[in-house]
């Protein structure tokens, strides 16, 4: 980037948290790629403070309290139909961030109540899923991604044979869609920025974002849950000052 353009870059801090289970080999591999791009641009002062990578380890809810209230943008990206979004989403929306993400798992009833011009929603739809995996071995990546992937695959974050599994899952059979998620996912970051350099439509969208979110509040789904699957009737507190 020009020194112009930088101006007008939206500075950024990515944060990711997880953790693998023992036998979980490719999620310790992700976790050591997250953390070695993260090396390579903190520590590069071309980028400087324009944007900075973060993996916290361990994540729990007691972390979770302090990030949670200081996000302004919530990723929320598995493919559509897997059901793999959970219910994170909600406490960050209820706490005044913004989600870009794939109309996936609890993306879906979130959008129905807040609203589309709310959410930044992207990617491929449940129902053409089963046909783009079926395509997927001829369909020819954008530019930009290969250009990712030939980052990784040819050492530019080091740990290239580590990686290579990795590779080889988005490349060979790439049975989550990445590559063709890839270019949507990128224009609609590109319109998180411009909004985000709105801040008044940015501000909005995050009240009307929380304000939505009510029907998730644990008061419904604890009566809803009560009335449908336990079967059990609420237990009226008696008043201490009546006989």
């Amino acid at each position: 980037m020009s020194p112009e353009e930088r101006k007008s870059a939206v500075p950024r801090v990515c944060v990711i948290g997880g953790k693998a289970a023992p036998g979980y080999e490719m999620a310790k591999r992700i976790i050591k790629l997250v953390c070695a791009v993260g090396d390579k641009i903190n520590d590069d002062p071309e980028v400087g403070d324009l944007l900075k990578l973060v993996f916290v380890p361990d994540y729990n809810v007691s972390i979770a309290e302090v990030l949670i209230p200081g996000t302004e943008l919530s990723q929320h990206i598995s493919t559509a139909g897997t059901e793999a979004s959970g219910t994170s989403n909600m406490k960050f929306a209820m706490n005044g961030a913004l989600i870009i993400g794939t109309l996936d798992g609890a993306n879906v009833e979130i959008a129905e109540e807040i609203g589309d011009d709310n959410i930044f929603i992207f990617g491929a739809r449940t129902p053409d899923v089963g046909r783009l995996r079926a395509e997927r071995p001829s369909f020819k990546p954008d530019p930009r991604f290969t250009h990712v992937v030939n980052m990784i695959r040819t050492g530019h974050f080091g740990w290239e044979d580590y990686f290579a599994p990795i590779i080889d899952a988005i490349t060979v059979s790439d049975y989550y869609l990445v590559a063709n998620d890839f270019v949507p996912y990128l224009d609609m970051q590109a319109k998180v920025d411009a909004t985000y350099k709105d801040q008044a439509k940015w501000t909005r969208m995050s009240i009307m974002s929380t304000a939505g979110t009510g029907k998730f509040s644990t008061d419904r789904t604890i009566s809803e849950y009560a009335k449908d699957i336990w079967g059990v009737q609420p237990c009226v507190v008696p008043d201490p000052g009546q006989s």
